[in-house]
């Protein structure tokens, strides 16, 4: 099944559209291609990290907050580690 799409016009620096041009050739592929998978690859991380924050902070409404000695302890931990 192939998912919708529609067309969306984006401005760029020159630079930036002179280095998609770029590897387009490199890869074979259409810049739109190249453009969409960026796009799609920023979206998802930007909606992953705003859940994970939205997330984080229910917790602290709800007072669930590590306490110092764990705190402590994590940081010795990773401190330690070699």
């Amino acid at each position: 099944m192939t998912a919708e799409s529609t067309t969306m016009t984006v401005r760029l620096p020159s630079e930036v559209k002179e280095g998609l041009d770029r590897l387009a050739k490199s890869t074979e592929r259409s810049r739109s291609r190249l453009a969409a998978s960026a796009i799609t690859e920023f979206v998802k991380a930007q909606e992953w990290q705003i859940t994970e924050i939205q997330r984080g902070i229910r917790q602290a409404d709800r007072g669930e907050f590590a306490t110092s000695d764990e705190v402590a302890a994590l940081f010795t931990k990773w401190s330690d580690a070699p």
